[in-house]
């Protein structure tokens, strides 16, 4: 069950892998500014390099387990980024002023955790494509 060349599958999992890197960092040190002030806020910063060690373990060894371990870690994430979601509209809310169009510019970014979110979505989508 090994892959064989470069299907889109193959690539969709490889780009999934490489910007959970990078959405790795950027959350990383969004947190790490605000003192890990809240617990909920490790989870990306541990959950995304998992997602992107595993990814990238896939694309070079296309085994069962390892698709379903990827496929289980990538509903994880969408979970996640949605609780995050509600955690950072939450966050902006408490600001002085509350849910004012100036918090939301200042305050956590709503939108973070939706891409966690939405790169766990397209990894699932990639795990059941078939051409």
């Amino acid at each position: 069950m090994g892959w064989e060349g470069w299907p889109i599958e193959r690539m969709l999992i490889l780009f999934v892998s490489l910007a959970f890197c990078l959405i790795g960092i950027q959350v990383t040190m969004s947190h790490y500014r605000q003192n890990f002030h809240h617990k909920a806020m490790w989870v990306p910063v541990l959950a995304a390099p998992l997602f992107f060690v595993f990814g990238l373990i896939l694309v070079c060894f296309h085994v069962a387990w390892l698709r379903v371990f990827f496929q289980f870690l990538m509903w994880v994430g969408a979970l996640a980024g949605l609780i995050g979601f509600y955690f950072h509209v939450r966050g902006v809310g408490k600001r002085v002023g509350g849910y004012q169009s100036h918090n939301f510019l200042i305050g956590p970014p709503v939108i973070m955790p939706l891409m966690i979110t939405a790169m766990s979505l397209l990894g699932i989508i990639a795990l059941y494509w078939r051409a």
